[in-house]
């Protein structure tokens, strides 16, 4: 099985990919489009030039890789909408598994703010969510899962089982917990984001408050609300 994550930044996205990873039955793969989105686009990003220079950048050759069945066990895949440029193929996405990832905007903004102060409402990945999401849809004629990453900090093995049930995928308690360190299979933007979850065995309990963010950022939060209210209607439950 072929599963794809499509996540926006600061949203609990490399925590699940170390969840999937605790399955013996698991490959991952980190943000494969990330190298041809940044070579499309020239965008400036932490690790911008490690990650040319480390990863494939043909679109082409990516989504061939993308859509190869694995050999034995499965492939966990973690993607970011924002990274589909329009030109880039995605009929290697049918015919497998998805689901989607959200989270509150105030604590991805908060997050994000952090590592990088400097970005578009594109690079929070709301709008091209909804969008992708809709276009998964009709490619694969799949109700595709959404789940909050709040749910899942509250109650990681329901939510994650409820997930596997939803992807017709065998429930695993090895997704609950995870060896600390980096993996080979990280990216070459790991030392600018992957700080925490490499110090992490595990889901942290979820925060006690919700954060606030600078004046100058409100306006764009407000505009990620309504394609966050829109998937948030489709979460499981």
């Amino acid at each position: 099985m072929r599963i794809c994550m499509w996540s926006g930044p600061r949203n609990l996205s490399t925590a699940m990919m170390r969840s999937f990873g605790a399955r013996a039955d698991m490959a991952v793969m980190d943000e494969p489009f990330f190298a041809p989105f940044l070579a499309a686009t020239g965008a400036p990003h932490p690790g911008r030039e490690e990650t040319l220079e480390r990863h494939e950048t043909d679109p082409h050759v990516v989504a061939r890789l993308c859509a190869e069945e694995p050999e034995a066990g499965h492939v966990f895949q973690k993607h970011m909408p924002h990274h589909m440029v329009t030109e880039f193929p995605l009929d290697w996405a049918k015919g497998a598994q998805h689901f989607f990832l959200i989270r509150d905007p105030v604590r991805v903004m908060a997050s994000y703010i952090k590592g990088r102060q400097s970005f578009t409402l594109d690079d929070l990945g709301y709008a091209p969510q909804r969008r992708l999401y809709d276009m998964l849809s009709d490619l694969t004629g799949q109700a595709i899962p959404v789940l909050d990453a709040m749910d899942i900090l509250e109650a990681p093995a329901r939510s994650l089982s409820a997930l596997c049930m939803a992807i017709d995928l065998s429930w695993d308690e090895a997704m609950l917990s995870w060896q600390a360190g980096p993996r080979d299979t990280d990216g070459a933007w790991a030392p600018y984001w992957y700080k925490s979850v490499e110090n992490s065995t595990g889901f942290a309990p979820p925060p006690s408050s919700r954060p606030t963010i600078p004046d100058e950022y409100v306006s764009m939060l407000e505009a990620c609300i309504p394609d966050y209210t829109a998937l948030k209607a489709l979460t499981l439950t």
